[in-house]
C-alpha cells in the first residue's frame, strides 16, 4: 500500500507538468481535433452549416486532386536542394568558425543574419535581382559578356523553382550554422589530439572523429529541414505567387488555395492533416536511420 508522502509526492509531480500539459491540449490537441473534424466536413468558412461528408475529402485528395501531389514533388525539390546545399554550405562555414580564426564572432553574427531577415523583404529583394529587363543578375550577366545565360529566371518553370530553392537555402543555412557549431564545439579536443598523434590527417580525422560524434546533430538539422522546407510559403509566395503553371505551387500555398479561392475549408483542412501525417513520417523515418547509423 502506498503511502501519503508517496501519493502526495506523485500528486506534487503531476501538479508541476500540469501547465505544459494543459497548454499542450489547448494549442495542439484541440486545434488537431477540430481541424480533422473540420476535413470530415464541407464548409465554406462562412456558413453556420457544416455538412458532414466523411471521408469524401480525403478520398478526393489521393484520387483526383491533379496540382496537391506535384506541390508535394516541388516541396521535396526544395527540401533536396536545402539538404544538400544549405547544410553542405552550414557545415563548412561552422567547421570553418569552430578554429581559432580571427573575427570568429563577426563571423557568427553575419552568417546569422538571413534567418532573422523578414522572408518577405528578402523575397521582394530577390525577385528584383532576378528581374528580367532591369534585375541585377541579367545587368551583370551582360556586363560580364554572358549574355547568352540572360532570361527571365522566375517567369520560366525550367529555373523558377530552383532560384527560389537555391534562395531559401541562402536564407536558411544560418539555423543549422549555429546548431552544428554548437555540436562541433562539444567534441573533446583530446580526440583530435590522439588522432593526430596516431597519423590522421585533417580528412582522417574529420571522417573517424568527427562524423561519428556528429550524427545526432546531423539528423536533427535534417529533420528541422525537412519540416522547415516543406512547408515553405511565404518566400514562394513573394517571388513566384505560388504558381502552378510555374512549378512553383507547395503543399501550404494549395491549402491557402482551396481556403481562399475555392472557399473549401473542410478540404483544406483534409489537406493539413495529410501534409502533416507526411511530415510525421519522414521525421520517424529519419530517427529510425539515425538510429541504425548509431549502432552499426
Amino acid at each position: 500500500m502506498r503511502t501519503k508522502s508517496s501519493v502526495k509526492s506523485t500528486l506534487e509531480n503531476y501538479l508541476f507538468i500540469l501547465p505544459a500539459v494543459a497548454i499542450f491540449a489547448i494549442f495542439y490537441i484541440y486545434p488537431f481535433y477540430e481541424t480533422f473534424n473540420l476535413g470530415l466536413r464541407a464548409w465554406d468558412g462562412v456558413s453556420p452549416v457544416k455538412e458532414f461528408v466523411g471521408l469524401s475529402n480525403f478520398k478526393e485528395l489521393f484520387l483526383y486532386d491533379q496540382f496537391w501531389w506535384p506541390s508535394m514533388w516541388h516541396a521535396g525539390y526544395i527540401t533536396l536542394i536545402a539538404l544538400t546545399l544549405q547544410n553542405a554550405l552550414a557545415l563548412s562555414l561552422a567547421l570553418a568558425c569552430d578554429r581559432a580564426i580571427r573575427l570568429g564572432k563577426f563571423y557568427r553574427l553575419v552568417f546569422f543574419i538571413p534567418p532573422v531577415l523578414s522572408e518577405v523583404v528578402v523575397g521582394l529583394v530577390w525577385k528584383w535581382i532576378f528581374e528580367p529587363n532591369y534585375g541585377l543578375l541579367n545587368h551583370w550577366l551582360v556586363v560580364l559578356g554572358l549574355d547568352q545565360l540572360v532570361r527571365s529566371w522566375l517567369s520560366s518553370p525550367q529555373t523558377a523553382l530552383t532560384c527560389v530553392a537555391i534562395i531559401h537555402s541562402w536564407k536558411g543555412f544560418g539555423w543549422g550554422f549555429i546548431i552544428l557549431l554548437a555540436g562541433l564545439q562539444t567534441i573533446d579536443r583530446q580526440l583530435y589530439e590522439a588522432a593526430r598523434v596516431d597519423g590522421a590527417n585533417s580528412w582522417q580525422r574529420f571522417w573517424h572523429v568527427t562524423i561519428p560524434l556528429m550524427i545526432p546533430v546531423f539528423v536533427l538539422v535534417s529533420i528541422l529541414t525537412i519540416l522547415g522546407t516543406m512547408q515553405a510559403f511565404v518566400l514562394v509566395l513573394t517571388m513566384t505567387g505560388g504558381s502552378p503553371s510555374l512549378g512553383c505551387s507547395v503543399p501550404v500555398t494549395r491549402i491557402l488555395g482551396s481556403m481562399r479561392a475555392s472557399l473549401r475549408f473542410g478540404y483544406a483542412c483534409a489537406q493539413g492533416i495529410i501534409f502533416g501525417i507526411i511530415l510525421l513520417i519522414v521525421s520517424f523515418i529519419q530517427i529510425r536511420v539515425s538510429r541504425k547509423m548509431k549502432q552499426a
